[in-house]
């Protein structure tokens, strides 16, 4: 992203609240993202709260359309990619890292619920990207949180990293899946 010269601001100094007004608007029109961020920071009723449920329905539908695929995998897995991407763009607009934990979990628990079955597949494909959720999940309650809110968190993290290691591909991941959240001493 481009820093702004001082040219660039003193320009935009000199142009009337009008001006501006219709700069911002055909700016927020052309950038979705923009206008999520705008929307969450200046109107009072976007919150987290529906920032988190406009998101997780998306990541549902994502999974809902996936399930008409012929290779339910592959299927499976693009649409786990986009659902990290959605999480990595609500995280950008609220700029809040437990909100990206929690939609995690939920991308998780959704995982978990319905599509537990695709992981003995002969393409690891999905599996490799459910373990490697789950370990960025756990990494960032761990670095990102209050160690007061780890325990929070921990039972859930420990059941899905014990179901992913309960499987055989788990010995085959070329990255150190953990056993379970760490807590300190």
């Amino acid at each position: 992203m481009p820093v702004p010269s001082a040219e660039f601001k003193k320009a935009l100094k000199r142009l009337s609240d009008k001006e501006k007004e219709a700069l911002l608007l055909r700016a927020a029109r052309r950038d979705a993202e923009l206008y999520d961020t705008l929307s969450f920071e200046l109107l009072p009723n976007v919150t987290t709260e529906t920032v988190f449920e406009e998101a997780s329905d998306r990541i549902h539908e994502l999974f809902n359309v996936a399930v008409t695929g012929r290779l339910l995998n592959r299927s499976l897995t693009k649409a786990l990619q986009k659902a990290t991407k959605e999480v990595a763009r609500a995280r950008r607009v609220t700029k809040d890292k437990r909100l990206e934990i929690d939609l995690n979990l939920y991308t998780l628990r959704l995982i978990f619920d319905n599509y537990t079955g695709q992981f003995d597949s002969v393409y690891a494909g999905f599996y490799t990207a459910t373990a490697r959720l789950a370990t960025r999940t756990a990494q960032l309650v761990t670095q990102n949180l209050h160690e007061d809110l780890w325990l929070e968190y921990k039972a859930d993290v420990d059941d899905f990293l014990a179901q992913l290691h309960g499987r055989g591909k788990s010995r085959g991941l070329k990255f150190e899946l953990p056993q379970e959240l760490a807590l300190p001493d």
